[in-house]
């Protein structure tokens, strides 16, 4: 029996709720293998990001090249990536490599510390995009990705510029008793509500998208992986407990459904 088997990468959160160590966890859950590469450490906790700092470009091209000559992956999922010259040493490996893409763009922490600046964007926008199977913007990313006021609208954009889908999550600027996100792609979109949950949670995106890798790398259809994802990461985050007085953190080690 093969495992499937994703690369991570992204950015490490010393608070465990979000970045790679969520990612492996969910990897864990959904039996997968992980490996990963780290683009940037963080002084962070459940509150806010302080501080980024990202890897020397040179050492983190370095390390991709490497691994992916030894173990190339099924599928590679993308989180923070923090500075824009770690962005274009990823396009022309991952293109070479020709397995889905799955791009979490995380352009800004829970707590509001900005983790992109324009040159990042504009590169996540022209070199990543026309590689990724899936993005999974939330509504303030998709903006600014797509360069438009109207959410939907920017992730079409998104698809636009060679995204095959975009799952458009809601719960950032909610202000219904429900979230609403929702699946574009092939020219279809697809909802999925969810009751809005009474806390703020840290490393929600990063839980969906890994969730999303996960399933795809085991074979389920894009929209498939989606559904499941979306309800699996909505679990974790009813089970979800504080670990201090700031955001509640997923529980990730919950049964995944099949």
């Amino acid at each position: 029996m093969t495992i499937p088997h994703v690369l991570f990468i992204g950015g490490h959160d010393p608070s465990g709720g979000a970045g790679l160590q969520a990612d492996l966890e969910t990897a864990m859950a959904h039996g997968c293998r992980a490996t990963s590469l780290v683009t940037c450490l963080t002084a962070q906790d459940t509150h806010d990001v302080r501080a980024v700092f990202p890897q020397d470009p040179s050492a983190f091209v370095q390390q991709l090249e490497l691994l992916l000559a030894d173990m190339p992956p099924d599928l590679v999922k993308i989180g923070l990536l923090g500075d824009a010259a770690l962005a274009r040493g990823l396009a022309a490996p991952l293109s070479r490599l020709g397995v889905p893409v799955v791009l979490d763009p995380v352009l800004a922490a829970g707590g509001g510390h900005s983790m992109a600046d324009q040159t990042l964007v504009e590169v996540m926008r022209e070199a990543l995009l026309p590689l990724c199977a899936l993005v999974t913007p939330n509504r303030r990313e998709a903006r600014a990705l797509g360069q438009s006021g109207d959410p939907v609208a920017a992730a079409q954009r998104l698809l636009d510029r060679g995204a095959a889908w975009v799952l458009l999550t809601g719960a950032d600027e909610s202000e219904a008793r429900d979230v609403r996100n929702l699946l574009l792609g092939e020219g279809r979109r697809q909802s999925f509500d969810y009751p809005l949950l009474p806390h703020s949670y840290h490393g929600s995106g990063c839980t969906l998208a890994a969730a999303c890798a996960c399933r795809m790398a085991r074979g389920e259809s894009i929209a498939e992986a989606v559904r499941g994802a979306q309800d699996w990461t909505w679990r974790c985050l009813v089970e979800g407990r504080p670990a201090s007085d700031g955001q509640w953190l997923p529980n990730r080690h919950i049964e995944v459904m099949p």
